[in-house]
């Protein structure tokens, strides 16, 4: 079975976790040049079926006023500047323990 790959991104109105982060960059490093801040959370699926991926998709990711879905590549533009956080191995992943849950 292969990995699939889904990004999940709050859809304009539901960035909560973002505009924290915005207003924390700005108001407390004072980084004036921020415009835009997005989280874009990044799953890869592995040790389930094609059927099961696609119940996962639509049922665990995906919720059509909250969210935008993008499979295996994530649409950037080239003006944007992107880059990764993860927790460090060992650490535990709250995120991804509960969606192991919800998959299961």
């Amino acid at each position: 079975m292969q990995v699939k790959r889904i990004y999940v991104d709050r859809k304009q109105g539901f960035q909560v976790e973002a505009q924290g982060l915005y207003d924390d960059l700005k108001n407390n490093l004072g980084i004036n040049g921020l415009q835009k801040l997005q989280i874009i959370n990044r799953y890869d699926i592995h040790g389930i079926t094609e059927e099961e991926y696609v119940l996962v998709r639509d049922i665990v990711f995906n919720d059509p006023p909250a969210v935008q879905i993008h499979e295996e590549i994530l649409p950037a533009s080239p003006k944007q500047l992107t880059f990764a956080v993860e927790l460090l191995p060992g650490h535990y992943d709250q995120r991804a323990d509960s969606t192991a849950q919800s998959i299961q």
